[in-house]
C-alpha cells in the first residue's frame, strides 16, 4: 500500500546453519494435526530480518523470537527474497530457504505469501530481475505459470500449510476502467487455489489480500455504506471484494490489510477512535463472507508523520484491541526493520546494523507476544469497567489491558481497582472476572 516503504531489494543468505532443515529433496507432506485458520498474532518479515548480520546478533534474535514463537509470513519474491524462478523451469530458492528455515528454527508457524511474479511472467527478459517492476502483475497468459510456481513452492516446503495469494492487488488496477481488475485477480487466484489443493487438499489458501481503503468523513466521491466515525470504505474496494467472494474457486480464510487513516491522510476524529475501523471492518467481513478473517498488515500512523515511541505503542495497542474485538483469526504485524539507524515500531534491534544489542526485543514485540498469549483467536472477551473515557480496556478471564490515550498521567478505576497510567501508558493487569464473558 502507498503508506509503507516498499523494500524491493533481496538479501543474501547468511550462513549454512539456517539451511540445514531445507537441504535435499522435498520431504513427503506431513499428515499430522489438521491445519487451522486460527493462527492469532504474528508478524511479516521484510527486507532486513534476523538472518543477517553477525552470528552473535543472529543468535540473540533467534533466542528472542524462540522465547514465545509466533506465526511468521514471508513473500516468495521481494522483501528479503530473490527471484525464485529467474527463467521458466530454472529455480533459485536460496533466500526463501533461509527465511523459511529461520521461521522453523524459532518455532514459528510459517505462512507464505505468493507474491510477486518473476520478470518473464510479466513481459521481462528471462534470466533478469528488474526490481522496479516488482509490483507488476503477471500477464494473463502467464497466470498458469504463476500457479505452477505456487505448486512448486508448496511441494518444496511440505510443512507450510498456509498460503496467501498475491499482495494488495498489486498490478491489478485498471486506469481505463477506474477500478480494480478484480476479474483478472480472481482468475489468477482460482488457478493458484486449484494448483495448491492439487498438491494437498489440506493446504489452507486465502485471498484476496485487498487493501481496505477508506474515505474521510464527508467524502462522498466513492463512499460505500460500510463506515463509522473514521469514514467509509471505498466502494471500489467493496466491489472488488464482492466479485471475489462470488466467483472464487474456494477459500479457507479471507485476507485484507489497511490503515486507520482516510483518503486525506488524516485520522478521524482522532488517532484512537480511528482504530475502531479495524473492529467494524472485521465484523463486516465475517458477516458477508462466513470466513475466518486475517489482517495481513495494519497501520496507524499517517504518511510522513512519526510519533514518539510511547504514543505509537499506545495507538498500536488500541488498534490490536479493535482487531481482537472484531473476532479476527490472524493478524500479522509488518515489521519495519532497517539496516541501520533508528527504527520506530521495530520488533527487535536490527541484526544488520552492527550496533550493540542487535537482536534484542523491543516494546512492540513484547506487546505482540503478550497479545498472542492473552487474546488468542476465539478468546471469550468480557466487559471491563473503567471510569474514564481516556482509558481504553480489553479483558478476558485471565488478563486486562489498559491503554492511556492521552499525553498526561491518568488515575483510573479498572474493574474496581485503582490503576495509575503514565502518558500513553500500556498496562497489563491480572483479570478480575467481575462481568460475564461477551463474544466478539
Amino acid at each position: 500500500m502507498s503508506r509503507r516503504i516498499v523494500l524491493l531489494a533481496a538479501v543474501g543468505v547468511t550462513g549454512l546453519g539456517l539451511l540445514v532443515a531445507l537441504c535435499g529433496a522435498p520431504q513427503p507432506r506431513t499428515t499430522g494435526r489438521q491445519p487451522t485458520a486460527q493462527l492469532g498474532w504474528g508478524f511479516t518479515h521484510t527486507q532486513y530480518s534476523a538472518d543477517q548480520g553477525s552470528a552473535a546478533d543472529r543468535n540473540t534474535a533467534l533466542a528472542t523470537l524462540s522465547a514465545q514463537p509466533l506465526p511468521q509470513d514471508q513473500a516468495i519474491m521481494g522483501w528479503g527474497t530473490d527471484n525464485p524462478e529467474p527463467a521458466a523451469g530454472r529455480y533459485d530458492f536460496t533466500t526463501l530457504d533461509s527465511r523459511i528455515a529461520l521461521i522453523r528454527r524459532t518455532g514459528g508457524t510459517p505462512v507464505i505469501t505468493l507474491c510477486c511474479a518473476p520478470d518473464w511472467m510479466k513481459g521481462g527478459r528471462p534470466g533478469t530481475t528488474d526490481w522496479s517492476t516488482l509490483e507488476t502483475a503477471p500477464t494473463p497468459g502467464h497466470y498458469a505459470d504463476f500457479a505452477a510456481l505456487a505448486a512448486t513452492v508448496a511441494r518444496r516446503y511440505p510443512f507450510v500449510r498456509h498460503f496467501i495469494v498475491w499482495n494488495e492487488f498489486k498490478g491489478f488496477w485498471s486506469d481505463t476502467a477506474g477500478r480494480w481488475d478484480y476479474e483478472g485477480y480472481t482468475r489468477l487466484y482460482n488457478l493458484v487455489y486449484r494448483a495448491l489443493k492439487h498438491v494437498d487438499p489440506q493446504i489452507m489458501v486465502g485471498g484476496p489480500y485487498l487493501d481496505m481503503d477508506s474515505l474521510a468523513p464527508g467524502d462522498d466521491s466513492n463512499a460505500s455504506a460500510v463506515g463509522g466515525p473514521w469514514g467509509s470504505l471505498d466502494q471500489r474496494t467493496v466491489d472488488a471484494l464482492d466479485y471475489w467472494l462470488r466467483n472464487k474457486a474456494g477459500a479457507d480464510f479471507l485476507v485484507v490489510d489497511g490503515s486507520s487513516t482516510g483518503s486525506d491522510n488524516r485520522l478521524s476524529p482522532d488517532a484512537f477512535t480511528a482504530t475502531t475501523k479495524f473492529s467494524a471492518v472485521s465484523r463486516w467481513l465475517r458477516r458477508i463472507s462466513g470466513l475466518p478473517v486475517w489482517w495481513a498488515e495494519w497501520y496507524v500512523e499517517p504518511e510522513g508523520v512519526q510519533w514518539p515511541d510511547d504514543e505509537l505503542l499506545a495507538v498500536q495497542a488500541a488498534a490490536m484491541m479493535e482487531i481482537a474485538k472484531g473476532g479476527s483469526s490472524a493478524a500479522f504485524y509488518w515489521n519495519p526493520e532497517t539496516e541501520s539507524g533508528s527504527c520506530p515500531g521495530c520488533l527487535w534491534r536490527s541484526t544488520a546494523a552492527g550496533a550493540p544489542g542487535g537482536g534484542t526485543g523491543l516494546p512492540m514485540l513484547q506487546l505482540l507476544q503478550r497479545f498472542a498469549s492473552a487474546f488468542p483467536p476465539g478468546t471469550p472477551l468480557r466487559a471491563v469497567t473503567v471510569d474514564t473515557p481516556a482509558v481504553r480496556v480489553l479483558g478476558d478471564a485471565r488478563a486486562v489491558l489498559a491503554v492511556n490515550t492521552t499525553a498526561r498521567t491518568v488515575r483510573a478505576r479498572v474493574d474496581g481497582h485503582r490503576v495509575d497510567l503514565g502518558p500513553y501508558a500500556v498496562v497489563w493487569t491480572t483479570s478480575m472476572p467481575l462481568m460475564t464473558p461477551t463474544t466478539p
